[in-house]
């Protein structure tokens, strides 16, 4: 098999190549073996796969601030707030399907990315908007999944230290180091191409997902058996613990933390770009991949996220696994976040191969005939050099990519808070990219009346998404301030 799933033989010679473009000419590209209707390599992606992706993306960080976030909002609230995200994620990730082709499902023109879907269904300012808030959210992601790693890989080290020198030891250890490893990594794994080629990491992180999310839900369990009944309270943390206002702001970041842990929606087309052509449609695989990831998460979240809750009540620590709620069994502990570093790793690449792809080829319009742009060197992969597959290395890529990883990491080392930061991500996401964008490009699409019913309510729909997100922003910000107060960058220990 070649590259993207391909067999070799579609890798074409010289007149095999003219004969394809020949072929493409035609609009004959749709009954190829080896190409699809667009005239690119066979998609060979599936609704396993595409799920596989999508809870890469999502199963992330998130899941371990979920019981702090219901120890805000209490047992009423907390599971309510949660099904409301799940549902509203689903519904506008349907709507959202149905604008990877502009037209009819089956033949009409794809849209790869997301930027493309925006460009054909709406115009103006709102596509500029969307490409900042887009990117600039993946960039923001980056970070926050640099901060959740290197907390997890902290956290390793603070439990074995906790088991050698006792529970009373403070172990305090710096972040830095391991926001560097983890850059490291970041790095190296980087300069895999695309999306098609990350489809075993995808599934390796997706399984680390399920690992750890088990691990915890198990200690929860335990935990609550310990405890010989359930903690916390209908309306969670009271007033007298916490302050009138500080219960308002922790509140209003919970709903970011719960956002953040559904937020997928920007890169859901660059996923769906890599199912195989119709029969049946991207959008209609596209809407099972949905149904069966987000009821996974959220099966997962309801589990995690209470029973977490359940077992710390409203001392709930802000990441279950490394918050030190447990210290015992420690190497259980360290198979966790270890877990979660391994799911990081690949969740960090799913998120930012759109914005690889996007800075790619627009320099690759901008600067055609630059080698250092355009070009690309063979790396035998073997020792035996040409009998083995090569390695084709674009030196732009290189240098792009590696400069945004460390960027990006040099960032995280000066914002290490991973639930202000979560939250505020889950809030400036949430509402523009998972909600009004899609609303917009399906009443578009499929030319939904202005003023009809189905018109009203969508966008009943994006209004009350919009309230929940300034408000859930506000607390973040706050959160974030009054942590600057007492934070000293690369020094301030954990």
């Amino acid at each position: 098999m070649g590259e993207n799933g391909v067999p070799k033989h579609c890798y074409p010679a010289a007149a095999a190549a003219a004969m394809e473009v020949t072929s493409m000419e035609l609009g004959h590209t749709a009954g190829s073996k080896c190409y699809d209707d667009d005239g690119r390599l066979k998609r060979t992606g599936t609704m396993w796969t595409a799920s596989a992706h999508i809870i890469t993306a999502v199963i992330g960080s998130g899941v371990l601030s979920l019981a702090w976030a219901i120890a805000q909002l209490g047992w009423v609230a907390g599971p309510a707030v949660m099904l409301l995200f799940s549902f509203v994620t689903y519904y506008t990730s349907a709507l959202l399907a149905d604008c990877y082709r502009s037209g009819d499902e089956c033949t009409g023109k794809r849209n790869y990315t997301y930027m493309d879907a925006v460009n054909a269904n709406l115009s103006g300012i709102k596509v500029q908007i969307c490409g900042f808030l887009q990117y600039a959210n993946i960039i923001g992601v980056a970070i926050g999944y640099t901060i959740a790693a290197s907390i997890s890989m902290l956290a390793i080290k603070k439990a074995n230290c906790f088991h050698v020198e006792g529970h009373g030891d403070p172990c305090s250890i710096s972040s830095t180091p391991y926001m560097i490893i983890f850059g490291v990594a970041e790095i190296f794994f980087s300069q895999i191409p695309d999306f098609d080629q990350i489809s075993w990491l995808s599934i390796l992180a997706a399984v680390m997902s399920f690992t750890y999310s088990t691990i915890g839900l198990g200690l929860g369990i335990v935990q609550v058996v310990a405890n010989k009944g359930v903690q916390g309270s209908l309306t969670g943390i009271s007033v007298g613990v916490v302050t009138p206002i500080d219960k308002v702001w922790r509140s209003l970041q919970a709903f970011g933390d719960i956002a953040f842990a559904y937020s997928y929606s920007l890169i859901l087309i660059e996923i769906q770009d890599t199912i195989r052509a119709p029969p049946p449609s991207e959008s209609k695989v596209m809407r099972r991949a949905t149904i069966v990831s987000v009821a996974v998460t959220t099966l997962f979240y309801m589990l995690c996220g209470c029973m977490g809750y359940a077992a710390f009540g409203d001392a709930a620590p802000g990441n279950l696994l490394t918050g030190f709620g447990f210290y015992e069994p420690f190497w259980l502990l360290d198979v966790a976040n270890a877990a979660i570093v391994v799911h990081l790793v690949g969740a960090y690449q799913v998120y930012c191969q759109p914005l690889f792809a996007f800075v790619e080829k627009w320099a690759q319009q901008r600067w055609p005939k630059s080698k250092y742009i355009t070009g690309e060197v063979d790396v035998p992969l073997s020792l035996s050099g040409s009998a083995g597959r090569c390695y084709k290395m674009n030196l732009f890529r290189l240098t792009w990519r590696t400069a945004f990883v460390v960027a990006t990491t040099v960032v995280s080392m000066l914002l290490p808070f991973f639930n202000d930061v979560v939250g505020l991500l889950g809030a400036l996401g949430f509402w523009p990219l998972t909600v009004y964008f899609p609303v917009e490009m399906y009443i578009v699409q499929k030319k939904v009346p202005r003023w009809s019913t189905r018109w009203v309510c969508l966008q009943l729909l994006s209004l009350a998404c919009l309230i929940i997100t300034v408000a859930s922003a506000a607390g973040s910000v706050a959160g974030i301030i009054s942590d600057l107060k007492v934070y000293k960058p690369f020094v301030t220990t954990y």
